[in-house]
């Protein structure tokens, strides 16, 4: 009978959870469409969120295309095809690395912040306080860092892949000797604008999961200044899987 009733307290909790996380996206949808729109708040979070990450995103970047290029350049020379290194770098960043771990980092800086501070509201009983004035905590919290996220996270995924072509590039012309027509060429025959597109479009979606994994993170927190923490790491482990999982999906569907 404890292992029947461990399992059905389990299966109660997993259906509770899929119902608050429905709950928090649906509201968090809906909301975007209604007023108040509080567009100083969604600035806000647009600055924290996007402009505060660039610093981290070009770095983060530039080395991932150098050292993607120092490898692949490795790897194709074997074959005598080290002019496949640009379009290889180029469509990989676009498609898959540029979308993927600009989201990674996104979900471990802003991600993390948004649930620590929602989650310190709500143990401290700020959001109960809203709740009593009659402000809608979705409303006030949740829609302009989901508007935000959802807007900027395709911009910082487009920084990432201009910022790592250039690493490739200085990698490849100053270290390994590339001339520019070698690299360039596959380059721009392999990436077009249904590639890029679909980073762009990757981009959003990760925004959309990270800001909505962070917010309920912090709108259910319990236990104090302990529970934050937990909070805090929980979305940042819960948001980069979903991220991950959803990647695959998304590059299966899309051409």
């Amino acid at each position: 009978m404890g292992i029947v009733r461990q399992v059905g307290r389990n299966t109660f909790g997993l259906i509770e959870e899929f119902g608050r996380v429905s709950r928090v996206t649906g509201l968090g949808v809906l909301n975007i469409l209604l007023p108040p729109f509080r567009f100083r708040l969604i600035i806000r979070q647009m600055a924290f969120i996007g402009v505060q990450s660039i610093p981290i995103i070009a770095l983060t970047s530039f080395f991932t295309g150098a050292v993607f290029t120092l490898q692949s350049f490795r790897a194709f020379s074997l074959f005598g095809a080290e002019g496949y290194v640009g379009g290889t770098v180029g469509i990989s960043l676009a498609k898959e690395l540029g979308p993927t771990l600009t989201g990674l980092l996104v979900a471990g800086r802003a991600g993390s912040a948004m649930a620590a501070e929602i989650g310190s509201m709500r143990v401290s009983e700020q959001i109960d306080a809203l709740e009593a004035m009659a402000v809608d905590p979705i409303n006030f919290l949740v829609k302009p860092r989901l508007v935000a996220a959802v807007l900027v996270t395709p911009l910082l995924t487009a920084i990432f892949v201009v910022v790592g072509v250039f690493g490739s590039w200085v990698v490849g012309t100053f270290v390994l000797g590339m001339d520019w027509p070698m690299f360039s060429v596959r380059l721009r025959q392999w990436v077009d604008w249904e590639d890029v597109g679909g980073g762009l479009l990757k981009g959003a979606v990760f925004g959309a999961i990270i800001a909505i994994v962070a917010c309920y993170k912090g709108l259910y927190t319990t236990g104090g200044a302990k529970g934050v923490g937990i909070a805090t790491t929980t979305s940042v482990v819960v948001a980069s899987v979903t991220l991950l999982v959803s990647n695959y999906f998304m590059s299966a569907l899309l051409p």
